[in-house]
């Protein structure tokens, strides 16, 4: 179950149609997905894809996504902090950013061209879609746990343009799930 926050109107929305009508508003796609056959999260990658596979195709021929992986991040991930650096700051891509939520928990932040920054809680059976040329940057919740299916338009991957603005710096991923991530030192 998604949750948005807004924080500089001290409003946070839980309620799934409520949820689903903002992002529409913010142009933000957020779907609940249950999968085609039960598969464990932590099944291997080649598993998953099958698993989802109409799913993916119906994306792919909709968004034109062309391919589907498996990202698996967790506290033990080599590098972690360095590559959650590069994820925490405000950036924008040059095609979609599309996630299925399989393990685990993050936060979208998304700050539109002209409105407040909001923050988009994500869990297992999230989908999410945030559009090209959105201003946002993630992070995860206290269990430092994600596993996603992530559908790319280029089959290189996508490239995340950094805005230099900074602003991500002034807000804490603090998670409304069943925990949270305390302040960064």
């Amino acid at each position: 179950m998604a949750f948005v926050r807004i924080p500089e109107e001290k409003k946070t929305i839980d309620e799934a149609s409520a949820v689903t009508a903002f992002l529409a508003s913010q142009g933000i796609e957020h779907q609940r997905w249950e999968p085609t056959h039960p598969v464990d999260p932590n099944a291997p990658a080649e598993e998953i894809l099958m698993a989802y596979e109409p799913e993916i195709d119906r994306l792919k021929a909709q968004g034109g996504y062309v391919v589907a992986d498996v990202v698996d991040i967790k506290p033990e991930t080599p590098n972690l902090e360095t590559m959650l650096a590069k994820f925490r700051s405000e950036h924008w891509h040059d095609e979609d950013e599309v996630r299925f939520i399989l393990e685990g928990r993050g936060i979208f932040f998304v700050r539109p061209r002209e409105g407040e920054v909001f923050a988009i809680e994500v869990a297992a059976g999230d989908l999410i879609r945030v559009p090209r040329g959105t201003w946002h940057w993630f992070d995860l919740c206290a269990d430092r746990r994600i596993r996603a299916i992530r559908l790319f338009q280029d089959p290189a991957g996508w490239t995340p343009r950094y805005t230099e603005s900074g602003v991500a710096a002034g807000f804490e991923p603090v998670c409304l799930g069943p925990t949270y991530l305390p302040g960064r030192a």
